[in-house]
């Protein structure tokens, strides 16, 4: 059985551990400033999900694929019960694990994203990233001009940037398993979570310029989060985290402290 790749801060610290999941096409290094600052307070442990980052490339990429990911990474880890918090897939991952786990979870925290299936909306960034020729590029530079007559955030591509590494044998190449992201797309994307009731207190954060999260899904949410309730944070678009980590921070310390 293969353990999602993880950093963990505040090891010392008493408590029930933080886990924490990233988005598509991100890495755990993503939530390096928020795991610093948690860390101070509580176990705090930042994975790369499967096919991301360090943690181990799979053909297989479904919700509960994901869901399992997680209860095999606390078992390695002799964690009992965590609070769990994901972002876009990650949410989705957390969301999954809660349903199929309830036992394994304290509390529940979906960063900008419903139960819900979505359109496919990633094959601008998808293209993109398959037409990057790692045989030819020869710097960052290089990708980051390929991307360019794709994407036009700047935002979006440093983001990408960030998952390009150098091989052992000094060719660039992406830390996620491109393949199986685009061939398993639909499956993680396009489908909503398994029906299923987690009963535990779980918190929805949402982006004020998102529409990850919109009013008629407030309906499915609450058949199966029942316990849940729904924070906006202003200024902040889908990396709600990125975009305003201050009200970030503060609804969730809010969330998992507060009685």
């Amino acid at each position: 059985m293969e353990i999602l790749h993880s950093k963990i801060y505040g090891e010392d610290k008493a408590g029930t551990p933080l886990l924490v999941l990233h988005g598509l096409f991100g890495m755990l290094d993503n939530w390096g400033s928020f795991g610093k600052e948690f860390g101070e307070m509580m176990p705090t442990h930042l994975l790369d999900l499967r096919n991301h980052g360090r943690s181990f490339h799979s053909p297989s990429m479904t919700h509960d694929d994901l869901a399992n990911d997680i209860i095999n990474y606390m078992d390695a880890h002799n964690i009992d019960k965590a609070y769990l918090l994901g972002h876009s897939l990650g949410g989705k991952a957390v969301m999954q694990c809660a349903i199929n786990f309830p036992e394994r979870v304290e509390k529940l925290i979906v960063v900008d994203i419903s139960p819900k299936a979505y359109p496919p909306h990633h094959q601008g960034i998808i293209k993109a990233l398959q037409t990057v020729d790692f045989s030819k590029v020869e710097s960052r530079h290089d990708v980051e001009d390929v991307l360019k007559e794709y994407i036009p955030e700047t935002f979006v591509i440093q983001f990408l940037m960030k998952n390009l590494y150098w091989t052992d044998d000094k060719k660039l190449d992406w830390r996620f398993n491109l393949q199986t992201l685009a061939d398993n797309y639909t499956e993680f994307v396009s489908n909503a979570i398994k029906f299923g009731v987690y009963n535990g207190p779980t918190l929805f954060i949402k982006g004020s310029k998102s529409n990850y999260i919109l009013p008629q899904d407030d309906f499915l949410i609450k058949q199966q989060f029942p316990d849940s309730s729904l924070v906006e944070i202003a200024n902040a678009s889908h990396w709600v985290q990125a975009n305003n980590p201050t009200d970030f921070a503060i609804a969730v310390k809010a969330f998992l402290f507060d009685k």
